[in-house]
């Protein structure tokens, strides 16, 4: 299929800057019936059943961009895959002026020294001590990336003038536990306390998984057919309690809930290379397109997705191209708030997804 496919217009005061507060107040389009139905976040335990279980990512996003110079050169960088204790890929801005060796610094106790470059930006550092030129502990690494970070907002929400003071706890989900992210499941931003105690009492469950979701995730597609676009890979975890929780949902009659695009994906890419969801951990470059088969997840709650984007894709794939022209134009005209801080959609699996030549008809 072709990537323009897949395109649309959203003009800029669409796009959500902060999430809403409190966060269970986000709108929520219901695709689950033969319409569209206006709901509120607060509604899902409405749209639940005993014996569901809700599969939440409890990854926990680090401040993973940093401003650094080498030289008299302005150097930004963006962690995306870690690679051992002190190793990290990195995109660098400008990447031209990142040369094998080169020292990037960033405080006096923080610094790297460029072990690699690949392509769009794509470059290895190693972290280190600038005055004793030994590597970082993990320990280390973290405390500097803390002091001295900032968290990975994507660029259409600006900070001209730097990190927001609430920046660090809104891109953070309430099930946030294990760092290593750089960038939010963004679907768990609408998670509440006591949105997660309804969800409990109406006999839905609620169970954690782990991916380490990196910025390739958020990256433009720039080929022109989208079978030739490759994924960054990122790490995942099912553990065997999870899993047991969805054999038992599915033994029962209950549905398995996907929050959010990267708690479907990772389910999915265990059924891949496991032909069932059993105890998981390892990597995952999983891309879900139309025409895929999905094997486990029946339900998705997910945010409203960015043009020409590979969870744009996905969403079509499950439940169909036109189910999502139909649901995104009808959020245009009904001023939801759209990508990463936006309002959500739900959504059922379609068993027969349809696959349409575009779904620019959002726009028409």
């Amino acid at each position: 299929m072709k990537l323009d496919a897949f395109d649309y217009s959203l003009a800029a005061e669409k796009i959500a800057t902060a999430p809403a507060k409190p966060r269970e107040s986000a709108r929520l389009l219901d695709l689950s019936g033969e319409g569209l139905t206006d709901r509120l976040v607060a509604d899902l335990p409405q749209l639940l059943g005993a014996g569901d279980v809700l599969i939440v990512n409890n990854t926990q996003v680090i401040p993973a961009r940093l401003e650094g110079r080498r030289g008299e050169a302005k150097i930004s960088v963006t962690l995306h895959k870690r690679l051992s204790e002190y190793s990290w890929r990195v995109f660098a801005k400008p990447a031209k002026k990142c040369r094998i060796n080169d020292v990037i610094i960033f405080a006096e106790d923080f610094a790297a020294v460029v072990r690699g470059r690949g392509d769009g930006g794509d470059v290895e550092l190693d972290f280190i001590h600038p005055a004793l030129t030994t590597p970082l502990t993990g320990a280390q690494l973290d405390a500097c990336l803390d002091r001295d970070g900032s968290m990975p907002l994507p660029p259409y929400i600006t900070r001209p003038d730097g990190e927001n003071p609430t920046d660090r706890q809104d891109y953070q989900t309430m099930f946030a536990l294990h760092p290593g992210a750089v960038a939010a499941p963004t679907a768990g931003l609408h998670f509440t306390d006591r949105l997660a105690a309804a969800i409990v009492a109406s006999g839905a469950k609620i169970m954690p998984v782990t991916l380490h979701v990196g910025a390739g995730t958020f990256l433009p597609v720039t080929v022109d057919d989208i079978k030739d676009h490759k994924m960054h890979s990122e790490w995942g975890h099912i553990s065997a309690e999870t899993a047991a929780a969805i054999a038992k949902a599915r033994s029962q009659g209950g549905r398995v809930i996907a929050v959010g695009t990267t708690s479907m994906r990772i389910l999915e890419a265990c059924y891949q290379q496991q032909g069932a969801v059993t105890e998981f951990a390892g990597e995952t470059d999983i891309f879900i397109t139309p025409g895929y088969k999905f094997n486990v997840v029946d339900v998705l709650l997910t945010n409203f997705h960015l043009p020409k984007s590979t969870l744009l894709m996905l969403v079509s794939a499950f439940v169909g191209m036109g189910k999502i022209a139909a649901a995104y134009r009808h959020a245009i005209r009904h001023d939801y708030r759209f990508f990463s801080y936006g309002d959500a959609c739900f959504m059922t699996r379609n068993p027969s997804p349809d696959i349409i030549d575009s779904i620019k008809s959002i726009t028409d």
